[in-house]
């Protein structure tokens, strides 16, 4: 039988936690769906013009492996616009099939079997998975919600060994809602540079930000450039997920392998979309904030109404989500998402989806408009009444 044959890796291997729950969500009707990480925006109209022109006019034809000459060019200089780094767009960037894809490249591009690759939970998905099917040997660091889920540099000097090769950073975060000022970065940079890390930079969350400062990126702390593979899309920051449009920026020497693993799998980004990108780079500063406004009305709103209703939920600065505490209704938090699924047609997604550290949490994704918000939390009043009354066991 096929099944005798399949990958021992691959099928070890959990299927998303997320993608689980909400086959349960999908088969029940009237269900809020508070738990999909993808803007209610759609893709700025000038941004889908420039992508309709590029059909008219015929440009329907592969790109180089690393991207469009003025596609890399623009991400060069929006990086340098928003974080003051200058990167070469011919040797230093590469056009990938989102920032997901550019996480991968960055693993097979620098992992041996055995390297070690610490990464902070609760996280994004496919961090874990990452490791695995590079060879590498995952090591957790549990954030904690008494330091706003940002990581301190004794967690990281104590889970740094021998065989560390690199640390995956993710602030904005996702799931938790959590940033990192300049310095906390400078704080870690310092462990960083002291044991010789490579670092895996995911900020596809860095323009939706709300403390009032700009979003600093650790490639901008003096020595961390050249050890930092940055990477960054189009998804979040411009409505563009269908799109499927990230990117990498990295020193030319880790560049070059990640281009090679990149040509003989991807070939290249969609054509299409890379024209569409330049527009979003160049074109997009004002509907970026537009957007950014409204998450954040949307965010303090969530904040207050989990204030009323006694849920403890530290406040989150970035992204678009929250991760309230649920743990005083003694279930875990698969439970707890699934009742409430189940009682009252709100999808939230369980914070152990994001590691062993999210149990306890849910997280709620506040990108959705507002009324669907309000619906949502005048269910969710009626399920944590129900529990607190122990209607629901």
């Amino acid at each position: 039988m096929i099944e005798s044959l399949l990958s021992q890796k691959v099928t070890g291997i959990k299927p998303s936690g997320i993608r689980r729950f909400f086959d349960i969500a999908n088969e029940l009707e009237d269900v809020i769906s508070l738990g999909v990480g993808e803007p209610d925006f759609d893709t700025p109209w000038h941004v889908r013009e420039e992508g309709i022109y590029s059909l008219q006019k015929g440009r329907t034809f592969y790109t180089a492996n690393a991207g469009l000459k003025e596609l890399r060019q623009e991400i060069c200089r929006y990086i340098e616009r928003k974080q003051g780094v200058t990167y070469n767009p011919m040797t230093e960037a590469l056009v990938t099939i989102g920032g997901s894809e550019a996480i991968d490249l960055a693993m097979r591009a620098l992992l041996n079997p055995g390297d070690e690759v610490i990464f902070c939970e609760p996280c994004y998905v496919s961090y874990l998975p990452c490791i695995v099917l590079s060879n590498g040997v995952p090591v957790r660091i549990p954030l904690k919600e008494e330091n706003q889920f940002r990581l301190t540099p004794e967690e990281l000097e104590a889970a740094i060994t021998p065989k560390t090769k690199a640390i995956i950073l993710s602030f904005p975060n996702n799931p938790t809602g959590a940033v990192m000022s300049r310095e906390d970065l400078e704080a870690i940079a310092k462990v960083i540079l002291k044991y010789n890390v490579v670092v895996i930079s995911d900020e596809i969350y860095s323009e939706l930000t709300y403390t009032g400062n700009r979003h600093v990126s650790i490639v901008e702390i003096e020595g961390m450039k050249e050890r930092t593979v940055l990477i960054n899309g189009f998804s979040k920051a411009f409505a563009m997920t269908g799109w499927r449009m990230g990117y990498a920026l990295a020193p030319e020497v880790l560049m070059k392998q990640m281009i090679k693993i990149h040509q003989f799998t991807i070939m290249a980004a969609p054509t299409t979309s890379q024209y569409a990108g330049i527009d979003a780079l160049k074109n997009c500063d004002d509907d970026v904030i537009e957007m950014r406004d409204s998450y954040n009305q949307r965010r303090r709103y969530l904040l207050k109404k989990m204030e009323e209703l006694g849920i403890p939920c530290f406040e989150p600065f970035g992204a678009f989500y929250i991760f309230p505490n649920i743990s005083q209704f003694g279930m875990t938090s698969e439970e707890f998402a699934t009742k409430l699924v189940q009682e009252e047609r709100v999808a939230v997604v369980p914070g152990s989806a994001f590691g062993e550290s999210g149990e306890g949490f849910v997280r709620i994704s506040y990108a959705y408009s507002l009324d669907s918000l309000k619906k949502a939390i005048e269910r969710l009043e009626s399920f944590i009444h129900k529990l607190r009354n122990g209607e629901i066991s």
